[in-house]
């Protein structure tokens, strides 16, 4: 039988379970008490502050993996306290963990007691990048040979696609170099002038291995146009207008090698 719109035991009945999910939300984060909603035998605010500490534990895990240089940068006590503060403002909205901390450059940003590095939320910017870069979809190389087959008249209506891990990373500090003086095997003994301008770096994955290098201006506004659906001709004559020193034959070889571009058709059409 049909239940009635405005059946007023059954609207009853959906409020209360409603404040009962409520309610328990706000205890998972810490900001309620469902002692009494309950008849578990246990004592709920218990059962829940277990469930808290294991469901926070399991986020500053995540952030942990997902920020690795951060955890170098400021050392164990200050990233477990930062962490928490994070937690405590960014609740999970997502059940992969890998998900979780994309925001946690912008929380960098205006984190009073991050104010000594000022570089932090650039470098948190550039990890969640590499992060996103490591679970991103896979993609198949560029046929060289089909490649190679295009007429030269239509070799300026080629267009080609960035592979899915390729993120670029716009900071005004040297943060390509922070991050490569931080992973496994750089040298001990390495020197960053912190104020030699602003950098562009490209994130990109080839097989299991990110990679992390800088960008100049103008293979940076490529591979930008390029990614907005431009062909190469059009691409490649932007960039010239403004750099006419842009050497794209070099630039061109490398991406295609380390599967920065990873596919292309081309139009019927003559430039």
């Amino acid at each position: 039988m049909r239940r009635e719109l405005h059946n007023p035991a059954w609207i009853a009945d959906m409020t209360a379970w409603l404040e009962d999910v409520l309610a328990f939300g706000k205890a998972i984060r810490g900001h309620g008490d469902m002692a009494g909603r309950t008849g578990a035998n246990c004592r709920a605010d218990k059962a829940l502050g277990i469930y808290r500490n294991n469901c926070r534990g399991n986020l500053q895990g995540a952030l942990e993996l997902a920020y690795p240089v951060i955890g170098q940068l400021v050392g164990e006590a200050f990233f477990r306290m930062m962490a928490m503060m994070y937690i405590e403002s960014h609740p999970s909205k997502s059940g992969n963990l890998h998900d979780y901390g994309s925001a946690l450059g912008e929380f960098l940003a205006s984190f009073p007691n991050a104010r000594e590095l000022p570089y932090l939320a650039e470098i948190a910017k550039l990890e969640w990048a590499c992060h996103r870069a490591y679970f991103a979809p896979d993609a198949e190389p560029i046929d060289l040979a089909a490649l190679a087959g295009v007429a030269r008249e239509n070799q300026g209506g080629l267009r080609f696609q960035l592979h899915p891990a390729c993120r670029m990373v716009r900071s005004s500090f040297p943060i390509v170099e922070i991050w490569q003086a931080h992973q496994p095997g750089a040298p001990e003994d390495f020197r960053i002038d912190l104020d030699s301008g602003p950098q562009i770096a490209l994130v990109n994955r080839k097989h299991d291995a990110v990679r992390v290098e800088a960008l100049s201006n103008p293979a940076s506004a490529w591979l930008e146009a390029i990614h907005s659906g431009a062909t190469l001709w059009d691409a490649t004559s932007a960039v010239l207008e403004n750099h006419p020193g842009f050497d794209l034959a070099s630039h061109l070889a490398d991406w295609i090698q380390r599967e920065v571009l990873v596919d292309s058709d081309h139009e019927a059409k003559e430039h």
